[in-house]
């Protein structure tokens, strides 16, 4: 039997996450929508058959609840320590296991798109971590690692080149549900368009009620 998956999502204080994407939902909460976006990321990463643990990262209240309510392990974050510790933290309690870090802003994804992405991630050659870009290419959404390897996250502004600096392998595939963070109101409209999960759809669904109402 092949080890299994771990995957690492780090959840930033809602207060502070998502911050471009602030006012796409005029009539919800920004707190509210980054943590829809959040909870539909855990919901789907549990739901990947590859994936056997889910490690959420965070120091949120509201994100401890929901990672719990998804039958996540939360590892409590070191308040503005930063996205890159984040991913280190959660990757040192991963075990010997493969560790996927994942961004917490993937709400169309499918289960079945990760499974495949995480296959791809294992056939490369021994050693070498493995990534997935998000959909305009200079992003990452994915950061594999095999058993023993350091995850060595390079997220930030150009993060794909980055990652591929270090050594890690770009990994090709028709995945468009992984590929599409949110980072904007364009990517959350992207995101519409493929189909969000439970949460985000019931957040914007209230908005589009809300503006038919008002108009």
């Amino acid at each position: 039997m092949s080890q299994p998956w771990t995957a690492v999502v780090p959840i930033k204080h809602l207060t502070a996450a998502k911050s471009r994407l602030r006012g796409a939902l005029p009539r919800v909460p920004h707190e509210a929508l980054a943590l829809a976006l959040a909870t539909d990321t855990l919901h789907a990463v549990r739901s990947c058959p590859a994936v056997t643990e889910v490690l959420v990262v965070t120091d949120d209240p509201l994100a401890v609840a929901a990672a719990r309510a998804a039958g996540a392990r939360v590892v409590p974050d070191i308040p503005r320590a930063g996205l890159n510790a984040a991913f280190r933290r959660g990757a040192s309690a991963a075990g010997d296991s493969w560790v996927a870090g994942l961004t917490a802003d993937l709400p169309a994804l499918r289960p079945a798109e990760l499974a495949a992405a995480l296959r791809a991630a294992r056939t490369g050659p021994p050693g070498v971590r493995g990534f997935v870009a998000d959909a305009p290419g200079c992003g990452t959404v994915l950061l594999a690692a095999p058993p023993g390897v350091p995850l060595d996250p390079r997220f930030g502004v150009g993060s794909a080149e980055a990652h591929a600096a270090s050594g890690a392998r770009r990994l090709a595939g028709d995945w468009p549900s992984l590929r599409r963070d949110v980072d904007t109101p364009d990517d959350l409209a992207a995101a519409v368009r493929l189909g969000l999960g439970p949460r985000t759809a019931a957040l914007v669904a209230a908005e589009n009620r809300a503006g038919s109402t008002a108009g």
